[in-house]
């Protein structure tokens, strides 16, 4: 029996469509009905079509408003048209700022900002304590009006409450009716490890939300590449040469790292796992410390004739070094040999004793 009954509507559906079909096409043929439709929306001033605003055909009648106040009614959790603006309005923005350590370590930072947020008094009704609040008649507590504007139905929040579907008797004293007020309110905002310059959190405050935009200090030691960061660490001129361990200032603690001899300037150390947090993944950066040889200004008198004596040996030197005189390339003495017929850059040994024999007898 049901069957039967839903197979029916179904065939009625279908030639009231069929109809409405055929009258469409009679209507755009005939040049005085397609004039009439268009002004009035049907084929004539008495027939249902725009001008009545009936928005519903073939099936039950739906009132477009109140499916329009069901869906964002229901949106707005039930607080009606007059707080759509709240919903859709900007958060308000604060700058704070943060050290380079506190931008990469985290830190829990307050910040006291100026709101406005729901009226303590009112708790954002609008209206006084124990007063009631009476129906808008101009809307019928939709919180819409319609403007019939000829053939067009225009719909807009009503002019007489507001959107509020409510005429407030007896405004708040202390929010003067508009149910919120100004506040100053103290907000601690935990800063996420990682965070870089401009970047921007949303922090509820109250029944509210602000939005907070982060300044990064530059750091006097560290240089930030992402989650990586960059530092120089100054050794002398026999760690350059010799080697050793020099001390660094990491992001954490003070490191030691492992200089190996011959070291050049500018050559760069890798310290994995050492620098930021990836604030959008997992694990850490790294930290690249770039070496910078610290070439002493003054020297003393004995550092002077150990370094003389250290040039006069050097046989890859490209020009001169003041204070030491040797051959120039190319000349006869360039090519001198010693009494065994050797030549002097075939006695490595003797050189290198010499130059040892000279350091002995300058320390002692």
């Amino acid at each position: 029996m049901e069957r039967g009954i839903q197979l029916l509507e179904k065939g009625q559906n279908t030639q009231v469509l069929g109809n409405t079909a055929k009258k469409l096409a009679e209507t755009l043929s005939d040049e005085l009905k397609r004039k009439q439709y268009d002004t009035y929306g049907s084929a004539g001033p008495g027939g249902s079509g725009a001008g009545q605003h009936q928005y519903w055909r073939g099936g039950a009648t739906v009132d477009p408003e109140e499916l329009f106040r069901k869906i964002f009614g229901e949106f707005a959790g039930g607080r009606g048209f007059g707080d759509l603006n709240s919903m859709f309005e900007q958060a308000p923005e604060f700058v704070m700022e943060l050290t380079f350590s506190q931008a990469a370590k985290g830190v829990n930072k307050e910040i006291t900002v100026n709101i406005d947020d729901a009226c303590p008094r009112c708790d954002g009704k609008a209206h006084e304590p124990g007063t009631k609040v009476s129906h808008c008649h101009y809307c019928n507590g939709t919180g819409i009006e319609s403007i019939n504007t000829g053939p067009f139905m225009m719909r807009s929040t009503c002019r007489r409450c507001g959107g509020r579907g409510s005429i407030i008797i007896t405004p708040c004293i202390m929010c003067r009716g508009t149910g919120q007020t100004k506040q100053k309110q103290t907000v601690m905002v935990p800063v996420p490890a990682g965070i870089e310059d401009g970047q921007t959190v949303k922090v509820p405050v109250g029944k509210k939300y602000i939005c907070i935009t982060f300044r990064v200090q530059r750091s006097p030691v560290f240089r930030r590449d992402g989650a990586d960061i960059h530092s120089d660490v100054m050794i002398s001129v026999a760690q350059a040469i010799l080697g050793g361990t020099a001390r660094a200032q990491g992001l954490y603690s003070t490191i030691d790292i492992a200089i190996p001899p011959g070291i050049q300037t500018d050559q760069k150390i890798r310290l994995v796992g050492k620098g930021i947090p990836r604030i959008n993944s997992f694990g850490y950066g790294d930290h690249y410390v770039h070496i910078k040889n610290k070439i002493p200004k003054k020297l003393t008198s004995r550092q002077r004739m150990l370094l003389l004596s250290y040039a006069e040996d050097e046989m890859d030197v490209e020009g001169t070094v003041t204070g030491v005189t040797r051959p120039a390339k190319g000349s006869s003495q360039a090519g001198q040999t010693s009494e065994s017929g050797q030549s002097r850059e075939e006695e490595p040994e003797k050189e290198e004793g010499g130059f040892f024999s000279k350091l002995k007898k300058m320390f002692t």
